[in-house]
C-alpha cells in the first residue's frame, strides 16, 4: 500500500462532485466511481504563462511555437506548486509539459537537485532527460539520466563533483543512488511520474514507494500518463494532497489521425507470411512491430533476417549498450523496422513512425493506445495494422468499445495512407 509518511496517511482532499464553483466537469470510470476535472483555466501561448526569459528561448528554439491542449492546462498547475495529475493522449506533448512546469522552478544558482522525474524504462527515462536539456538549454541547467545498465560508481562521481539540478531516472537506480547517500533529496521540489499508471502498478510500486519515503514532506507530485485507471486514481489519494486533475474522458482518447485497420489471419503461423507479404509497405517510413514475449521478439527477428527482410529488434533482456545503438540507428533512420515488447510501447517519440503493427494484439487493453500513438505524434498522421486470430475477436471488440472507435479491414491500397 502506498502511503506517504510525510503526510500521515491522510486522504487528500476530494474536491465535491460536478457543479462546485471552477467550473468542474466530471468524467465516470468503468465501475461507477466519477472522477472530476477541477480545474479549467487555459494559456494558450507560452508568453502569456510568464515563463522566464532563458526558458522561452529554449522552448521557441525546441521549436515548439504554441502549446498542446495539455500544455495549455497543466504547465501553470506545476508552475503554482501544486500537486497534479495530468491526462491527455498519446504525442500531445506531456513530456515538455513536465519539463516546463518544473524548469520553471529551478533555480540554476544552487548545485543541488531540485526536481526528480521517474519513468518505466531507461529509453524512456534518456529520452526525458535529452527534452529537459533542450529546453533548459538557456539556463545553464544540468539534468543527468540515473538508468540500469551504467555504472553506480560514474553516478556517485558526478553526484559529489558536479551536482545536476533534475534528475530523471528508472526508480531502481534512483533509489540504490538514495541508499548510497551519493543522491541528496532534500533540496527537491517537485517529483514527476511519467506513464504513472505503470508506474503505480505492479512491479514498480514498491520501489516508487521507497524513493518517495525520501522526498520532502513540502515537495509537489505530479502524475502524467495517456491512461488513467480508476485502482491508480483511488490511490493517488492517499499520497497527494487536494490536487488539481486534468483529465480527458475515455471516448476522447482515441487517437485522432491515425487510421486502424485489421487483418484477418486464420493461423497463428500464417502471421510471418503476412508480415513478410507487407514488408515494402512497412519500410515506406519507418515502423515498429509489436509482440507479447521477449523471446518472440528474438523469433520473429531471426524468422524475418532469414529470409532476407532487415529488422532489427529491442527487448529488455538486451545489454543496456546495445539497446542504446538500436534506438540510435532507428531514431537516425538506417534501421527502419523495429521488432519489440512493450517496452517501447510508452512515451518514446521517433519522429519518422508512422505505422504500427500488432503482430500480437495486446494482453492489457490500456496497452493498445500507448502502442498506436507511437504513430501519429503531435498532429501527425499514422496508421495501425492489427493482425487478429479467431481467438483475438473478441480483444478487438473490447478494444472498439474501450475506446469508442472502429477497428476496419485493413485496404489493399494501405500504402498510399502512409
Amino acid at each position: 500500500m502506498l502511503l506517504d509518511p510525510y503526510r500521515n496517511g491522510v486522504a487528500a482532499a476530494v474536491p465535491e462532485a460536478a457543479g462546485a464553483a471552477g467550473g468542474e466537469t466530471t468524467t465516470e470510470l468503468s465501475g461507477g466511481m466519477e472522477i472530476t476535472t477541477n480545474y479549467t483555466e487555459v494559456h494558450e501561448t507560452f508568453d502569456s504563462m510568464k515563463l522566464r526569459e532563458e526558458l522561452l528561448r529554449g522552448i521557441y528554439a525546441y521549436g515548439f511555437e504554441k502549446p498542446s491542449a495539455i500544455q495549455q492546462r497543466a504547465i501553470m498547475p506545476l508552475i503554482s506548486m501544486r500537486d497534479t495529475i495530468a491526462q491527455a493522449q498519446s504525442g500531445m506533448g506531456k513530456t515538455a509539459t513536465f519539463a516546463i512546469g518544473t524548469l520553471q522552478n529551478v533555480d540554476t544558482t544552487v548545485d543541488k537537485v531540485q526536481a526528480m522525474i521517474l519513468a518505466p524504462t531507461r529509453e524512456l527515462a534518456q529520452q526525458i532527460q535529452k527534452v529537459v536539456e533542450s529546453l533548459g538549454d538557456y539556463m545553464k541547467l544540468r539534468c543527468h539520466a540515473c538508468i540500469g545498465g551504467t555504472r553506480v560508481r560514474d553516478d556517485v562521481d558526478l553526484f559529489k563533483t558536479n551536482p545536476p539540478h533534475m534528475v530523471v531516472g528508472t526508480p531502481g537506480r534512483v533509489f540504490d543512488l538514495i541508499n548510497r547517500r551519493a543522491l541528496e533529496t532534500t533540496h527537491i521540489k517537485s517529483f514527476v511520474l511519467d506513464e504513472a499508471d505503470e508506474m503505480l502498478s505492479r512491479g514498480f510500486k514498491e520501489q516508487i514507494y521507497d524513493v518517495f519515503q525520501f522526498m520532502p514532506s513540502t515537495c509537489q507530485v505530479g502524475l502524467f500518463s495517456a491512461t488513467m485507471p480508476q485502482d491508480v486514481l483511488e490511490m493517488t489519494e492517499r499520497f497527494m494532497r487536494d490536487p488539481i486533475r486534468i483529465l480527458v474522458k475515455k471516448d476522447e482518447l482515441t487517437l485522432e489521425g491515425i487510421k486502424q485497420f485489421y487483418v484477418a489471419v486464420e493461423k497463428e503461423d500464417w502471421k510471418l507470411d503476412t508480415l513478410c507479404d507487407l514488408y515494402s509497405t512497412l519500410t515506406i517510413t519507418q515502423a515498429i512491430i509489436y509482440v507479447n514475449q521477449r523471446r518472440k521478439v528474438d523469433w520473429l527477428t531471426e524468422q524475418m533476417n532469414s529470409r532476407d527482410f532487415t529488422v532489427s529488434c529491442l527487448h529488455g533482456d538486451m545489454e543496456q549498450k546495445e539497446r542504446d545503438v538500436i534506438m540510435q540507428e532507428f531514431r537516425t533512420g538506417s534501421s527502419r523496422v523495429l521488432v519489440t515488447t512493450d517496452l517501447l510501447a510508452r512515451g518514446i517519440d521517433v519522429q519518422q513512425v508512422s505505422l504500427v503493427i500488432n503482430y500480437d494484439l495486446p494482453t492489457n487493453r490500456e496497452n493498445y493506445i500507448h502502442r498506436i500513438g507511437r504513430s501519429g505524434r503531435f498532429g501527425r498522421k499514422g496508421v495501425a495494422i492489427n493482425f487478429v486470430t479467431g481467438d483475438d475477436i473478441r480483444m478487438m471488440r473490447e478494444i472498439e468499445e474501450y475506446y469508442n472507435t472502429k477497428i476496419d479491414e485493413m485496404p489493399s491500397d494501405v500504402a498510399e495512407l502512409l
